[in-house]
């Protein structure tokens, strides 16, 4: 049940359906409805999941078109992404809550957090928590150019709780230690 993200979708993200796509929905629903009001017997269970199990596959098909077909709206909500990415770390949000979740955008932006990262992820080929993170590495690169900020600095500036985790985020994403990166950028640090 988990590769059917959308039931975990706000009302307001209904899937929209086309007549021929209402019909094929509605076929399905009449398939599961008589095998439900058939007398029982040994063919009953597995037929009653397979059409469930084809009903929610035609329903994937329909919200990754819908995903398609809405892409004006789409890039409305991936421009608002976007700038509530920069707001957050420009704002001082993250030094106050902490590194940012996907439900925070997603409740920004008014979408379920199923819904926002399923269409994140259609639209970017990333999901809006790789998205944060490579924002989040960006901004410590640069963040790590300027010689009047420590890594412990830098790490609270982001939103991390500890800077050991910060080292290990930096280690995993650029390859380098933070020490490492100012070093190969030939910056030297003042406490």
């Amino acid at each position: 049940m988990k590769q059917y993200s959308f039931f975990s979708y706000a009302s307001n993200e209904a899937l929209h359906l086309s007549a021929d796509e209402r019909v094929i929905i509605q076929d399905y629903m009449n398939k599961i409805a008589h095998e439900l009001e058939h007398p029982i017997d040994r063919f009953s269970k597995p037929l009653i999941i397979s059409n469930i199990e084809v009903l929610l596959n035609y329903c994937m098909r329909f919200y990754e078109r819908q995903f398609v077909t809405r892409e004006v709206l789409n890039n409305d909500v991936l421009i608002r992404f976007e700038q509530l990415l920069d707001e957050y770390w420009d704002s001082g949000t993250a030094r106050l809550q902490g590194l940012p979740t996907v439900k925070y955008f997603a409740e920004k932006v008014c979408l379920s957090p199923n819904y926002f990262g399923d269409l994140v992820k259609s639209e970017t080929g990333k999901s809006p928590h790789e998205l944060i993170q490579s924002k989040i590495a960006e901004i410590a690169k640069s963040a790590l150019l300027d010689p009047k900020m420590n890594t412990k600095q830098v790490a609270d500036m982001l939103g991390f709780q500890y800077p050991q985790h910060f080292l290990r985020f930096f280690k995993k994403k650029v390859g380098c230690t933070p020490k490492e990166y100012r070093t190969q950028n030939n910056l030297t640090v003042c406490s």
